[in-house]
C-alpha cells in the first residue's frame, strides 16, 4: 500500500531484505555495548520507536532516530551523511517494515557490519501482504504490538548489555503496564462511542480509530490517494465531502504531516459543519514521548467524540 521514502545519496546496488522479515543476526556490529563496555548503539527509523528504545533501555543505549521533523512529511525523508555513519555503527537497528521505511534495508544492505534489526511489521505477527485490502503500517498506532515489541526490545537490549538487565526489566514493565492503560482507555471511549463515524485524511491512525469502536466512512478512493501523494478523483472527493454535511461522522481525523489542497478541502469541510477534528502526527510532537503523546490523542479523540454527541 504505501509509499518508500525517498532515498538519496545511497547509488548502490540494493540487496534489501523483504518489508515484512525480521533479520536477527548476531551482534556482529562495532565492539561496545554489544560486549558490556558503553552503551548500546542504537539506530531507529523514526524518532517514535527510537523514544520507545530510550525509555525501555535508558542509559545502556545510545539512540539515533532518522525521521524525526514534526514540521516534514517523513515520507519525503532522504538518507544523509550523519544517518549513513550511524547505521554503519549501529548495533541494533529498529525499522517499522512494512514498505514504511524501505529505505532502511536499502542502508542496511550497503555496510558490511551485520547488526540486529527488529522489524515492527513481523513483531506484530499482521500480513503486510493480505489478499484484499491495503496494510496499514502505521503501527505505532496499533498498542497490542507496541506491548509486543517492548518484550522483544528487552530482550534485545538485555542479551546486548546484560549488566543493565535489571533495569531494561523495570523499565520495559513499567512501560507494558502504562500501554495496558492507554488500552485501558481506548476501552472506555469504546464502550461511550462505538459506532460513531469517522473520516481520516489518510490511514495513519485507523488502530486508534477501530479499537475505539469507530467506524470509518471515508471512500478508500480518497484516503488512498492522498496517502500515495496522488490527486483524489473528483467522484471520491465529493463522497469524502458528502459525509460531512449529512451527518454519516462524527469525527475528522485530520495527518497535519500530510496536508494539501485536498485534504485542506476537507478539513474546511469538518470546520464548516461542525464535526469535531482531531489532529494527528506520523513522528513526535515537540515536548512529548510517546506515552505522553498517545495519551493526548486518545484524549483529544474522546473530547471530539463527547462535543458531538452532545449537538
Amino acid at each position: 500500500m504505501t509509499t518508500g521514502l525517498a532515498l538519496t545519496g545511497l547509488m548502490l546496488a540494493v540487496t534489501a531484505c523483504s518489508p515484512g522479515s525480521d533479520v536477527r543476526t548476531a551482534g556482529t556490529g562495532p565492539t561496545g555495548a554489544m560486549a558490556g563496555t558503553g552503551p548500546v548503539a542504537v539506530v531507529a527509523s523514526t524518532d517514535v520507536y527510537g523514544n520507545i528504545v530510550k525509555t525501555i533501555g535508558g542509559d545502556a543505549v545510545s539512540v539515533t532516530s532518522m525521521i524525526n521533523d514534526p514540521n516534514r512529511n517523513p515520507h519525503d525523508y532522504a538518507v544523509d551523511a550523519r544517518n549513513q555513519l550511524a547505521m554503519s555503527e549501529a548495533q541494533l537497528v529498529v525499522e517499522n517494515g512494512g514498505g514504511y521505511d524501505d529505505f532502511v534495508d536499502t542502508m542496511l544492505s550497503t555496510i558490511k557490519t551485520r547488526p540486529t534489526v527488529v522489524n515492527v511489521t513481523a513483531v506484530s505477527g499482521y500480513d503486510a501482504k493480505p489478499a484484499t485490502g491495503d496494510f496499514n503500517e502505521h503501527l505505532w498506532y496499533d498498542l497490542p504490538t507496541m506491548i509486543k515489541l517492548t518484550s522483544r526490545l528487552s530482550s534485545e537490549l538485555t542479551a546486548a548489555a546484560p549488566a543493565s538487565a535489571r533495569m531494561i526489566a523495570d523499565n520495559a514493565a513499567d512501560f507494558t503496564s502504562r500501554l495496558r492503560a492507554l488500552e485501558q482507555t481506548e476501552a472506555s471511549i469504546e464502550t461511550e462511542h462505538a459506532g460513531y463515524g469517522v473520516a481520516v485524511t489518510e490511514p495513519l491512525p485507523i488502530y486508534l480509530l477501530d479499537a475505539v469502536g469507530l467506524s470509518n466512512k471515508t471512500p478508500e478512493a480518497f484516503s488512498q490517494a492522498i496517502e500515495e501523494g496522488n490527486d483524489v478523483a473528483p467522484a471520491a472527493m465529493q463522497q469524502t465531502l458528502d459525509l460531512f454535511g449529512s451527518g454519516q461522522v462524527q469525527l475528522l481525523a485530520y495527518d497535519t504531516q500530510n496536508a494539501g489542497p485536498q485534504p485542506e478541502a476537507v478539513l474546511a469541510a469538518a470546520r464548516d459543519n461542525d464535526v469535531a477534528v482531531v489532529s494527528f502526527t506520523e513522528t513526535l510532537p515537540p515536548g512529548e514521548d510517546y506515552l505522553s503523546w498517545m495519551r493526548k490523542n486518545l484524549q483529544a479523540v474522546s473530547a471530539g467524540l463527547d462535543a458531538s454527541s452532545r449537538q
